[in-house]
C-alpha cells in the first residue's frame, strides 16, 4: 500500500519537481559548500515554487538549524535536509477521523475547481472501504451541478439526494441527513455553495447548512473542505484566505496537482494558513484522489525514482527495529 501511495505522488508531482528540485540540484551543483548564498538562491527557488515568501523564509530558516545541528559542511547534503523539513512542516491534521454514523462531509468550492469530481471521486473511494455513503446536490445555484452530481452519484454507485434548481440548499442538506439516518449511512457528502462574489449571501447560506446539522448531527463528526485548483498557485491560497474569512474551513483538497509545476502551493497553505491539506488530486482516473500523505509528498517532491525501499518512510520506528529484528533472527 505504502508503494502504491509513493507512486501515485510521484507520478503527480512531477511537474513540480522538475521544475523544483532541479532548480535546487542545479543551486547544488554551482556550490560545493554551504554559504549564505546557497541558502538565498533556495529561497528564491522555493519562492519561484509557489511555496509564499513566509514558508520559504522559514524553511530556509529551519534548514540553517539543521545544518548547525547535524553539522553538515557540503551542500549535496542539503536537499535530504530540506526533504525532511517539509514533511515534518505539512504533518498534522491531515486524518480525516470519521468516526461517527452517519459522518458529513460539507464541500465548498468555486466553479472550475473540480468539487464536483472531487466529491464523485471520494465517494467512490469510501466505497471501495465498504462504507455507505449518500450525497447531498446542495448547490442548487446551477442545475448543471446537480445534474453533474447526479452522474457521479450514479459512477460511484452511491445514492444521491436532490431537489430542483433554486431550491434551499439548507432543505437539501436536512432531507439528505433525514436519508443518511433512515439508511444507516456511514457518510454523507453535500456539495455546497462556493460563490465568493456575494459573501454575505455565502455567509447566510452556509450558517442555515450549519444551524441544520447543529440540531440534526449534533455529535456527529464533520468535515468543511474547500476544493482548491493546484494551477492557479497563490491565487488558491488567496481563495483559501477569503473563504476563511467568512466560512468554516477544516481542510482543503487541492486538485490537478499533477497539471501544474505550482505543487509548492501546498506549503503555503498548510503553514500560512494553518489550514491542513485533506486530499490532493494527483490525476484523471476515479482513484487518483488521495489522502494527503505529508512523507509521500515530500518524497515525491525531491525523489524521482520509485523503490520498494522507500516503503520504509511510512513505518513507524518501532515497525522498522521490528523488522530488523526478524531480519536477524531469520539470519
Amino acid at each position: 500500500m505504502a508503494f502504491n501511495i509513493f507512486k501515485k505522488f510521484s507520478k503527480g508531482l512531477k511537474k513540480t519537481r522538475d521544475s523544483m528540485s532541479g532548480a535546487i540540484d542545479a543551486v547544488i551543483e554551482e556550490n560545493e559548500d554551504i554559504t549564505d548564498q546557497l541558502y538565498d538562491d533556495l529561497e528564491e527557488i522555493l519562492i519561484m515554487g509557489d511555496v509564499g515568501m513566509n514558508t520559504s523564509a522559514e524553511i530556509c530558516d529551519r534548514l540553517r538549524d539543521y545544518v548547525s545541528k547535524h553539522h553538515l559542511k557540503k551542500s549535496s547534503q542539503v536537499k535530504g535536509a530540506i526533504k525532511d523539513i517539509v514533511a515534518e512542516m505539512l504533518e498534522g491534521g491531515e486524518d480525516m477521523g470519521l468516526i461517527t454514523m452517519p459522518s458529513i462531509i460539507l464541500v465548498i468550492g468555486v466553479n472550475g475547481v473540480g468539487k464536483t469530481t472531487t466529491i464523485g471521486k471520494m465517494a467512490a473511494m469510501y466505497k471501495a472501504q465498504g462504507k455507505k455513503v449518500i450525497l447531498g446536490a446542495a448547490d442548487t445555484f446551477r442545475a448543471a451541478a446537480i445534474d453533474q452530481l447526479e452522474v457521479w452519484a450514479e459512477r460511484a454507485g452511491v445514492e444521491i439526494v436532490k431537489h430542483h434548481e433554486g431550491a434551499d440548499p439548507a432543505a437539501v442538506v436536512y432531507d439528505t441527513i433525514q436519508a443518511g439516518k433512515s439508511r444507516d449511512a456511514d457518510i454523507i457528502i453535500c456539495d455546497t455553495a462556493g460563490r465568493l462574489h456575494n459573501k454575505k449571501n455565502l455567509m447566510d447560506e452556509l450558517a442555515k447548512i450549519y444551524r441544520i446539522i447543529d440540531r440534526e448531527l449534533p455529535y456527529n463528526d464533520r468535515e468543511s473542505l474547500l476544493v482548491l485548483d493546484a494551477t492557479t498557485g497563490q491565487n488558491a491560497v488567496n481563495q483559501a484566505r477569503d473563504f476563511k474569512s467568512v466560512c468554516e474551513i477544516t481542510g482543503i483538497v487541492l486538485t490537478k496537482l499533477d497539471g501544474t509545476a505550482k505543487g509548492g502551493v501546498v506549503l503555503a497553505i498548510k503553514n500560512d494558513l494553518k489550514v491542513p491539506v485533506k486530499f490532493v488530486g494527483v490525476g484523471e482516473q476515479i482513484d487518483d484522489l488521495q489522502p494527503f500523505n505529508p512523507k509521500a509528498f515530500a518524497e515525491g517532491l525531491f525523489n524521482a525514482e520509485v523503490k520498494h525501499d522507500d516503503d520504509n518512510i511510512f513505518m513507524s520506528e518501532e515497525d522498522k527495529n521490528s523488522g530488523a529484528a526478524n531480519e536477524e533472527k531469520s539470519e
